[in-house]
This record gives structure tokens, C-alpha cells and sequence, in this order.
């Protein structure tokens, strides 16, 4: 089985890293002309539109992200309202901007060079004022595309192995990754953003259907092949990286599974030419799982996680108390949300804001790839620059005693901008959080799968980061790095672990009003 050859992993991983070196000595460069379109088109069917003035759940952001729905009695359908709800907060457009070269418009999660390259199909029984089918969303006119006619979810059941959050789902949601949209920018390296960007994603994702009261899981064991040809996905270009079964049905047996012929309807093509970079196609193949035997075997052997660290004393965190913490609702923080350009490096933040965004965050992310619930691929690392009440310095986070341990004091400014690729922005943040994992462990127990979930992980703990800081009118931002200077800063803590994610958090920089 491919998805044991992990050296497929390690060469995808080593060869995509950043040093000062290789960032200094790539050729590339962006072309503008041929930069890619932000939207799948398919410009000849036409769209089913989407109720867009949906109401708000009015559930706080604090609560809907750190609170997921786990069980609930009898059935959960959601409704269109509920479905446009989910699929508008989670990849829609929530602010439009004119610039003297066009319009720029900006999603509801963040995303690696603004390029959007996630799309999301939906693949539903008869729903209330919705026919059973596959159909695309296209944010961009807040529509959906009919693909397939009927109910094809015994397709995806049969393809994720009859997973039990799948099976009896009324609607699941399927992300995909375009290559060549993000790879116009950031070459290769874009595997490793399929994975960021998609758990930005899956954040919003997650907290909006939890606020909607509709139960919602991350499921990564699947065969791929199945999926990609239920989506006519031509796989070099777009393929199938998660599931997101929204609801549950008590029904007794599912549908039949279809036949499901190619269906080659046209699309506007993204740019007029287009690049493939074949180690993100070997690293997918790698990944990959090929029968239903498979992705059971894959779940049923999938390890319970624990900390690799052993506990120490540490600096308790103190979060905000209910009665203190700010109760704007999930969809007004989406709302309000973006990407922090400049930080105010005068600017600080409370060691209860911080204590707040980490305890929300890292409370466990809803996926059948981790067991027990609550447990986490990825460790989180920070340098503290300006957070009252926490010394300047570098930390572990111990999610078991919801504790940092300081593991070097000092003023560490000059080396997370450098980490964070000579940038200003890690530089002047307030603290920057690194998230890094022991992946030679986690290849030994997932196979090269465990590169999707540690990158996808690190995306979704991310988006809740980003989504608690914004709750606190906060500013955040997700940046890269030189992955081995960032073991080697934390170490010897951090040896044996690679770099996974960064975000920088703090005040953003009020801008001078024009004079």
C-alpha cells in the first residue's frame, strides 16, 4: 500500500522547506498576466441561488468554537437556510475592495496569498427545499451547480468505508484543492497549504454548524479515487482532500450506490496556461487510500494519541470568566475577520486574552483521524514579545495543565521576525504561536495520510485561533518560516519535530486618517 511508503513524505517535506538559502537562490516569480481565476465556473448550468440574508444564530464565537455538538436525540436535518448558512460563513465573500487594478474580494477564512484555491461540493439527500444530488457551491454569485441528480450517498458511504458520522448523514460536505491556483504563487509548497487553508476553513466550518445546533465531524479516511470520480475531478488538477458529514438521520438503510459516469461538463479554464509541479501530485498519490478495506483498516488502527512531553511545572493560563468574555456571535466575528498587515510593536495584549484564545482554541477538533476526542497531532510553541502579565520569551504550551513552560526568558523579538522569513509582521506581533509535531512518529502510525491531518489539524486549530483573537478585537495572521531554524530555536525541547504552522497575534496598527 502506497500510503506506507512514507519516504514519499520525507521527500515531499525536505524538499519543500524554506531556508535563508532557497528563498534567496528560487527563480520564481509571479506572473500577473496569468495569474489564476479565484472561482470555479462551470458557465453551462445553471445555478440553483442560495437564501444569502440568512438569520444568525446569535451563538457567541467563544462558545460555538469551543463547544461542539456531540450527541444529540433523533434527527438533525438542516435546513436550506442552515446549509447556506455553513457554506456562505465558512468560504463566502464578506468584503469587497476597490483598487485602481480591479476589485478585490475577501473570503470568511483566511487564506495563503488570498487565491482561494478550496472548493466545496455538497452531496445531499432530499432536503427541505433542496433535491437529493452532488452539486458545487460557487461563492462567488452564492449558488449551487446540480452535478448529479439523486441521492448518492451510499456513494460516499461505500468510499469512506461505512464511517459511522458519514453514513448517516442528510448532507456531507466534500473540500477539494485546486494545484494550480495557489501553486501560481507558492510553487510545491502548496500541499502543505491544501492543509492550512482548508483548516482555516473547516474552522468556521465547524463553529457555524455547532452555533446551528446541526452535529459535524472532519473525516479523513476515504477511498480518494471514489471521491474525485463522484466530483468529476480531473485529479491532476483538483482533487478530494476531506469530508464534513453535517447532521444525522436515523434511517435505517441508505441508498443504494449509483453508477456514476464521467460527466465532462465545462469549466472556465483558470489561467491561460498552468504549471504542474509533480511533487505535490506524488505526494497526494502517496497519501492516498485505494479500497474501502483500506480506509477501514486505516481508522480501525489509528493510535490514541497522548502528549509526547512529560509535564512540568508551568504558567497556569487564566481565562476570561463567562461572565467577562465578549459574547459577538459567530457570524458577526466572521464578519469583522482578516489578515493583520502591520502590528503595533508598542502594542500589547493580557495574559488573560492569550490564556482565553489558547484554552478555546485547543480544546479538540472533531475528526475520526484523532482518539480519544480532545486529542491533538501538533504542539504549540510561542514566543512572547508583549503579553502583560507572562515574562518575554520562548514556551511549550502543556494543553494537559493548559500551562506554558518557559523554556528560555528573554526578548525575542529580532529572531521570530527572522523565523518568520525576515518578515516585520512576527517581529512586532505580540506573540507568535508555532505549531510543530513529531512527524516521524506520526508517519509511523498514519502512514504518509498523517501529513494531510497534521497539516489539516494545524490549519483548523489556527482558524479557531484566529476566530477567538478576532472575538477579542484582536488581530492575527498566518505567516511561513525557515522550518529548520525553528527546531533549532526551540531546541532542545522542540528536537526531532518539524515546523508545521505559524500565526502571529497582536494589535493591529491604526493607520493615520489622510490629512
Amino acid at each position: 500500500m502506497k500510503n506506507r511508503d512514507t519516504d514519499a513524505t520525507w521527500r515531499y517535506h525536505d524538499g519543500t522547506k524554506h531556508s535563508y538559502l532557497s528563498i534567496r537562490t528560487n527563480p520564481h516569480f509571479m506572473d500577473w498576466a496569468n495569474r489564476p481565476l479565484l472561482f470555479k465556473i462551470y458557465p453551462k448550468i445553471e445555478p440553483i441561488p442560495l437564501p444569502q440574508d440568512v438569520p444568525q444564530t446569535g451563538v457567541s464565537a467563544l462558545s460555538a468554537i469551543s463547544t461542539p455538538v456531540t450527541s444529540l436525540r433523533g434527527d438533525a436535518i438542516p435546513s436550506l437556510q442552515d446549509l447556506a448558512r455553513i457554506l456562505i460563513f465558512s468560504v463566502g465573500i464578506t468584503k469587497k475592495r476597490l483598487y485602481p487594478d480591479g476589485e478585490i474580494y475577501f473570503r470568511a477564512a483566511a487564506c495563503t496569498g488570498a487565491l482561494y484555491e478550496i472548493e466545496l461540493y455538497v452531496v445531499t439527500s432530499d432536503l427541505p427545499g433542496l433535491d437529493a444530488g452532488v452539486y458545487h457551491f460557487n461563492p462567488g454569485d452564492v449558488s449551487l451547480r446540480l452535478l448529479r441528480k439523486g441521492d448518492f450517498r451510499g456513494n460516499l458511504a461505500r468510499a469512506a468505508a461505512m464511517e459511522p458520522a458519514v453514513a448517516p448523514a442528510p448532507a456531507t460536505i466534500i473540500c477539494t484543492g485546486t494545484y494550480w491556483r495557489n501553486a501560481w504563487k507558492y510553487q510545491a509548497r502548496t500541499y502543505r497549504h491544501f492543509g492550512w487553508d482548508n483548516g482555516m476553513q473547516l474552522a468556521n466550518m465547524l463553529a457555524v454548524s455547532a452555533a446551528s445546533g446541526l452535529p459535524a465531524e472532519i473525516v479523513l479516511g476515504f477511498v480518494d479515487a471514489e471521491v474525485n470520480r463522484l466530483l468529476d475531478l480531473d485529479a491532476r488538477r483538483e482533487v478530494s482532500l476531506c469530508l464534513v458529514p453535517i447532521g444525522r438521520t436515523s434511517e435505517s438503510s441508505l441508498p443504494a450506490a449509483k453508477e456514476i459516469p464521467a460527466l465532462g461538463f465545462e469549466t472556465i479554464p483558470l489561467s491561460r496556461s498552468e504549471v504542474e509541479y509533480p511533487a505535490m501530485l506524488q505526494m497526494h498519490e502517496a497519501s492516498s487510500l485505494e479500497t474501502a478495506q483500506e480506509a477501514r483498516e486505516w481508522r480501525e488502527k489509528l493510535p490514541e494519541l497522548s502528549s509526547s512531553a512529560p509535564a512540568a511545572e508551568g504558567v497556569r493560563l487564566q481565562p476570561l470568566q463567562d461572565k467577562e468574555q465578549p459574547k459577538d456571535s459567530i457570524e458577526q466575528v466572521i464578519l469583522r475577520r482578516g489578515s493583520t498587515r502591520r502590528f503595533d510593536e508598542k502594542a500589547s495584549i493580557t495574559f488573560a486574552q492569550l490564556s482565553t484564545i489558547l484554552d478555546c482554541a485547543t480544546r479538540g477538533v472533531s475528526a475520526d483521524f484523532l482518539e480519544p476526542p480532545g486529542a491533538q497531532l501538533n504542539d504549540l510553541y510561542l514566543i512572547a514579545n508583549s503579553v502583560e502579565g507572562l515574562a518575554p520569551g520562548a514556551y511549550f504550551f502543556q494543553r494537559e495543565r493548559n500551562a506554558l513552560k518557559l523554556l528560555k526568558e528573554g526578548e525575542f523579538r529580532a529572531e521570530a521576525g527572522y523565523l518568520g522569513l525576515q518578515q516585520e509582521l512576527p517581529a512586532d506581533a505580540c506573540v507568535d504561536i508555532f505549531f510543530l509535531a513529531e512527524l516521524k512518529r506520526i508517519l509511523e502510525q498514519y502512514g504518509n495520510r498523517g501529513y494531510r491531518a497534521v497539516q489539516l489539524e494545524a490549519g483548523a486549530i489556527g482558524g479557531r485561533i484566529y476566530l477567538a483573537t478576532y472575538t477579542q478585537r484582536l488581530g492575527a495572521t498566518g505567516l511561513t518560516f525557515f522550518d529548520d531554524d525553528v527546531i533549532h530555536f526551540f531546541s532542545p525541547h522542540a528536537e526531532g519535530k518539524s515546523a508545521i504552522f505559524l500565526l502571529a497575534i497582536g494589535r493591529p496598527l491604526k493607520r493615520n486618517p489622510p490629512q
